[in-house]
């Protein structure tokens, strides 16, 4: 039984870093700096439990002993399940840096159930021990099968229990997996540890039937294979319309869709798209980096009749929930690829007149293989000679808030010969952090390009003037510090 005990609770463990990524990811992003306090978390309350599992066995080596600490963890883990969003929704509205915040929450949300379960190994070992001259071999099994079982739960929450399950569902099946482990460590407090393992069986029932509810009132909260997906009824703040929103963190709206008019454009920044047709009206191929709820693929099929479209979104569940709450329907001049864009653009030998690009993990970071000069240079060999690159990007121009920007926009400018800038919320404002679109081409763009529609006039009139610092490198694949950039944004 030992055996069994330190294989599961090795697995616990990882299951419980692979969910507490996914439960932090909507509020602090899921860039190195959160994976750094994560893992660093992890193994600094594994570290201190070692230490304490060992002494107290020392002086009390007994099986009662154990199964409360299993207990224990168990709870902690169950805990987490219940307290995470009051703790995250404090947190996320503070101003404290990010380094710090995720440190901070980490270690509110894990170390307690870490600390425990790392306490199990040393206390098993002590308990088998029954000769000094097998203390090693004995220690050595332990171990091996205790980072076996944290292999085994790293592949299985990784590749199966995250793509069928939700955080809150793995967190309490993870509470009860542990609660019948305390039980089968020992029988005493039998009545305490079944009353803990019925009272988590009804909380999950519970949190299952208020998810319920809240699907009922069109709020839905998805995990899918690659990330946390919320899905919500919204209103246009100047208009009143209703929406359909999808978020990948609950303070910033990454698609939006009017449920009188699925094919138009909801979302301020995404109407910006329009743009690229008045440089480039004859364009035939357009290449969209990032689905999210698929806008302007649906805008522009519905608005250009020879127009194809190629849509790059990494994750398939992503698209399964556009297709389930934002019309998004199979078309004949729409192909979707379900891959990362960098290795789609890697691969690509097919020329678009236009790409577009709307990448993010949250507002906090950018997956950085996108932002790099390889990656722009592969950009401009897809393009056709008179085509046109637009990025969306979140940050100021100017000031330590403008890092990133400068940064990207001197890598685009050291492969594309036109570059250009424009501010969408706060055009004169350089320091405020807002949508900001890089515009890159081979040939120079029109300073006034053609359009009688007023609002592409008035968007067209946002470009940057004045001059953009170059106080920062280039971004590479080598060197590309995004998420120290972007983390001096919020």
């Amino acid at each position: 039984m030992l055996e069994w005990i330190v294989f599961l609770c090795g697995a616990a463990v990882m299951v419980l870093e692979m969910v507490g990524a996914r439960i932090v990811a909507p509020y602090f992003g899921s860039s190195i700096v959160v994976w750094t306090a994560l893992i660093g978390t992890i193994l600094a309350s594994l570290s201190l439990g070692y230490w304490w599992g060992g002494r107290i066995a020392d002086r009390n080596p007994s099986l009662t002993t154990l199964g409360r600490i299993i207990l224990f963890s168990g709870l902690c883990t169950g805990l987490v399940a219940v307290a995470k969003s009051m703790i995250l929704d404090f947190w996320g509205l503070d101003s404290t840096p990010i380094y710090v915040a995720a440190t901070v929450i980490n270690l509110v949300l894990f170390a307690p159930a870490s600390i425990l379960l790392g306490m199990i190994s040393p206390y098993a070992v002590r308990l088998k021990i029954v000769a000094v001259d097998q203390a090693g071999s004995t220690a050595g099994r332990l171990y091996a099968l205790s980072t076996m079982g944290s292999i085994v739960g790293t592949f299985f929450a990784g590749f199966f229990l995250i793509a069928v399950m939700g955080s809150t569902g793995i967190l309490i099946l993870v509470s009860v997996v542990l609660i019948l482990l305390s039980l089968c460590a020992s029988l005493a407090d039998r009545n305490r540890k079944i009353a803990a393992l019925l009272l988590m069986v009804l909380l999950g029932a519970g949190l299952e039937f208020y998810a319920g509810y809240l699907g009922a009132e069109g709020f839905h909260d998805f995990d899918t294979r690659y990330s946390r997906v919320f899905v919500y009824g919204s209103k246009e703040p100047e208009t009143g319309r209703s929406m359909q929103a999808m978020a990948t963190t609950p303070r910033y709206t990454q698609s939006a869709m009017y449920l009188d008019e699925p094919d138009a454009l909801a979302l301020k920044y995404t109407r910006f798209f329009k743009v690229a047709w008045s440089f480039r009206p004859s364009a035939r191929r357009c290449l969209v980096l990032g689905g999210g709820g698929y806008s302007f693929p649906k805008y522009a099929l519905a608005r250009y009749p020879d127009l194809r479209v190629d849509v790059v979104e990494l994750d398939p569940g992503v698209t399964d929930l556009a297709r389930r709450f934002f019309a998004l329907e199979d078309h004949p001049r729409m192909m979707i690829h379900h891959e990362d864009a960098r290795t789609y653009i890697n691969r690509s030998r097919e020329t678009f007149d236009i790409i577009l690009g709307d990448v993010f993990n949250s507002q906090y970071s950018v997956p950085f293989h996108l932002t790099t000069v390889e990656t722009v240079r592969k950009l401009h060999g897809i393009l056709a000679e008179d085509g046109l690159v637009i990025m969306n990007t979140i940050a100021a121009i100017e000031g330590p808030k403008g890092r990133f920007l400068r940064a990207e926009h001197l890598t685009y400018a050291s492969v594309f010969p036109h570059v250009h800038l424009y501010p969408l919320q706060h055009p004169g404002d350089g320091t405020a952090v807002q949508n900001v679109m890089i515009v890159a081409s081979k040939t120079p763009l029109p300073v006034d390009a053609a359009s009688e529609a007023p609002d592409v006039r008035r968007l067209l009139n946002q470009r940057w003037s004045r001059p953009v610092a170059e106080d920062v490198p280039i971004l590479t694949d080598d060197f590309a510090p995004v998420e120290n950039y972007m983390s001096a944004n919020w």
